[in-house]
């Protein structure tokens, strides 16, 4: 089936009963559909906005076991982190790859206890390990980390983990559930959970909010996969649900590579509130990140907090000379993590809550995943479809994503933001060669082509200029101000593709223009 939304559409009107329905298209829930998929279940995957727009293409874009839960005491987490990282880098090398990671250090006891850990952390990978922790002195810190404080320094540590493209993962994961026979649609919004009268969950009732149409479809089970939105979907099932999430905000930075000044990522094991900052090149920028805020509320498009911005900035000019400011900042975003709603006194404590993740099943027979994250996406999955398999009494199928190739699996190495397309790229070279127009450049200090909108509509199922612009490409996170000027050039080019007028243009712009008020200062 091809990756379009009038494909889906389609498939949703002719498709009598599904095995599994999946509400959310964010990491977890794109992971099930690929898993029930990839398994032979006639699999349905609904999202309210587009695929990944929620926390999973707002994350620091690493794919680790999780240096700060070892600390924490999260053994169990790690351990399968580390061997999921190790399966996301053997099946979408494309848009993962070992980074190294320096710790500077300034004591010469946190030095060798940074050491230890990331020893018992090499360890723990088994024959997963993507690289040996070592020493180094000063002036080899120096080297990797040009734009380090070197007063009181007297070393530090490098070690290995892993990085990658969010969305550009989401989406491959879209398309190889679909490669496998799966249905996804994205600007859908689940609006009832349909029951038979012995009050168990058989289906759903959506509104293509494109369009307006409401479909009800059957399912012979329902997942529930919205991460800080789960509680929503739950209530839709019972009402006087009480929430099960308590969202925690998680705010970068982007500023150029300048500041940094190499390949190795930055990583700050004890920052002033206790948490891990990383300084990650990504995309030719480099991102500063995270913070851990509690938050009463949940969006779709959160807003860092000003004391976030000034916290990360504080942190960088504590370790860095000519440190960034807020002029110099790029972009700003933040992402929501589904963390499990404190039971204790202390609610405002969200870092010492575990990252691991819970299913659940309701009454109803209503299947809820929340928590994890992006790098154990294929175990959650894994052990969800599980669940269904049990729940609404399915043939028993084996799972197969241990090792199956994600769409774009790649091993050659291409230069610039052309490796997250893979094995597409020939295709989509091809595409810019055939017209002047569709080889010209978005913006004259970016590579993005015109050619990867026209792509994008045809097999990436782009509906709005920002799916295209924060997710397809990552231009809004990169230079938020940039992506703006580029948006009627991209608008006028979706237009064309997706048969759109000059309202249509005109919106789309006032959206977006919008939009990006919320990633800059």
């Amino acid at each position: 089936m091809k990756f379009t939304r009038n494909e889906a559409l389609k498939s949703i009107q002719n498709t009598p009963t599904w095995d599994i329905a999946i509400i959310g298209g964010g990491a977890t829930g794109l992971g099930i559909a690929v898993d029930a998929a990839s398994r032979g279940y006639r699999t349905l995957l609904v999202e309210k906005y587009d695929f990944a727009k929620g926390t999973s293409s707002k994350s620091t874009k690493l794919v680790h076991g999780g240096v700060r839960y070892l600390a924490n005491g999260d053994v169990k987490l790690v351990l399968s982190a580390l061997k999921e990282r190790g399966l996301l880098f053997k099946n979408a090398p494309h848009v993962s790859f070992v980074q190294s990671f320096v710790i500077p250090s300034y004591s010469t006891f946190n030095k060798l206890k940074f050491l230890i850990g990331l020893k018992l952390y090499d360890w723990m990978a088994g024959k997963l390990r993507i690289g040996k922790s070592i020493l180094l002195n000063k002036d080899e810190v120096s080297l990797k980390l040009p734009k380090i404080k070197t007063k009181g320094l007297v070393g530090g540590v490098q070690y290995y983990d892993g990085q990658f493209d969010d969305t550009r993962l989401a989406i491959n994961l879209g398309q190889t559930a679909s490669a496998h026979g799966a249905t996804l649609l994205n600007y859908a919004e689940v609006i009832n959970i349909t029951k038979d009268s012995s009050g168990k969950t058989n289906g759903l009732t959506l509104t293509d909010t494109m369009t307006g149409d409401n479909f009800t479809i059957q399912a012979k089970a329902v997942i529930n996969a919205t991460g800080v939105f789960v509680d929503d979907i739950l209530k839709l099932d019972t009402p006087t649900h009480k929430d099960i999430v308590r969202p925690s905000q998680g705010a970068h930075i982007v500023i150029d590579k300048k500041f940094l000044g190499n390949e190795d990522a930055l990583m700050i094991p004890e920052t002033s509130d206790g948490r891990v900052l990383f300084g990650v090149p990504w995309h030719d920028k480099v991102l500063l990140g995270t913070t851990d805020t509690p938050l009463h509320a949940h969006q779709i498009e959160p807003r860092p907090l000003n004391e976030e911005i000034e916290f990360i900035l504080k942190t960088a000019n504590d370790y860095l000379e000519n440190a960034p400011t807020e002029k110099d900042v790029l972009s700003v975003f933040a992402g929501l993590r589904p963390l499990a709603a404190p039971t204790d006194g202390n609610s405002e404590s969200t870092k010492e809550i575990s990252r691991d993740h819970k299913l659940i099943k309701s009454n109803s027979q209503l299947i809820t995943i929340t928590g994890g994250k992006w790098t154990t996406y294929r175990k959650m999955a894994e052990e969800t479809v599980n669940l269904a398999i049990t729940t609404a009494n399915l043939q028993p199928a084996a799972c197969k994503t241990h090792n199956l190739p994600i769409h774009g699996y790649s091993l050659e190495k291409k230069p610039g933001h052309w490796q997250v397309y893979g094995s597409d790229i020939v295709p989509l070279m091809k595409l810019a060669s055939e017209s002047p127009a569709l080889g010209e450049k978005l913006h004259p200090s970016y590579e993005f082509l015109a050619a990867e909108v026209v792509w994008a509509c045809r097999y990436e199922m782009i509906a709005k200029i920002e799916d295209f612009l924060a997710r397809r490409v990552r231009f809004l996170l990169l230079d938020a101000k940039a992506s703006l000027q580029a948006a009627p050039k991209v608008a006028m080019l979706m237009a064309q593709e997706l048969g759109k007028d000059e309202a249509w243009i005109a919106r789309e712009i006032e959206d977006y223009t919008i939009l990006v008020n919320n990633y800059t200062l």
